[in-house]
């Protein structure tokens, strides 16, 4: 059902969206809906859409800024496999860097990136909504 939903839309934004639109993609699986959305809108930049991982994404990157006392902004790459959800991937070792060295060489603590850093980015949807008590 998502796949004709986000077809559809697509195919509108395509016709009579802005070439500068911006989208933001909430509905789950997040990953795959924002990709038939930007799939089916050829005319809008890739680089407009994005999908509720973002916020995860801003997460890790924060995790990792205050590990290593960087600037947010010098943290780059930081990828988030998987949906919006407890079964994401953080994963801060393959692409990402800090001031352009690898997040590896500067956190120099694998038991922390594969475990603190991992379990609280992953989680913290999770731990927000047992705190607030709602979904």
């Amino acid at each position: 059902k998502n796949c004709t939903i986000f077809s559809a839309q697509g195919a509108a934004l395509n016709k009579v969206a802005s070439r500068d639109v911006r989208i933001l993609v909430v509905a789950n699986p997040a990953n795959t809906n924002c990709l038939i959305l930007k799939e089916n809108a050829p005319g809008i930049p890739a680089e407009n859409f994005t999908c509720l991982t973002r916020l995860d994404y801003n997460r890790a990157t924060a995790q990792i800024a205050v590990r290593t006392k960087a600037d947010v902004s010098d943290v780059k790459n930081v990828t988030i496999w998987g949906n919006h959800s407890a079964t994401q991937v953080p994963d801060a070792m393959t692409f990402a860097s800090v001031g352009g060295r690898p997040v590896a060489d500067v956190v120099r603590d694998d038991a922390w990136l594969q475990g603190e850093f991992f379990k609280k980015v992953q989680q913290r949807g999770k731990a927000i909504i047992d705190a607030r008590k709602l979904s």
